[in-house]
């Protein structure tokens, strides 16, 4: 098994920078795990009700698939990429290239950086 040089698990994310067309704000909290290049998340908090998010750790990536259902009760599901950098005081930030896929138009670009 191929082991990645970045380690989600248990690690928790807050969103820093969004996109107008990104359903997500800065009280909805992501809860990381990682099994080897499987990476889960669960999310919640602000305008999500409960978020998945399911991903594959490529080198410096996460190729991501995501759906959630937000406090409207919209049903909503994307991708992303997300690339993955460490911050100069250790922490981990996820650079995502998101596109709605079901539920929303649009695409955007959002910041998270691990609490």
């Amino acid at each position: 098994m191929n082991l990645s040089k970045f380690n989600f698990n248990n690690k928790k994310f807050s969103l820093i920078e969004n996109t107008d067309k990104g359903k997500v704000t800065g009280d909805t909290i992501f809860e990381y795990k990682q099994d080897g290049k499987l990476v889960t998340a669960d999310y919640q908090g602000g305008t999500i009700t409960y978020g998945k998010i399911i991903a594959k750790i490529e080198k410096d990536k996460l190729n991501m698939l995501y759906q959630c259902m937000t406090t409207e009760g919209e049903l909503k599901a994307g991708k992303a990429i997300a690339k993955i950098k460490i911050d100069p005081d250790g922490k981990i930030r996820l650079s995502l290239d998101w596109e709605w896929i079901g539920g929303g138009v649009g695409k955007g670009r959002s910041e998270y950086l691990e609490n």
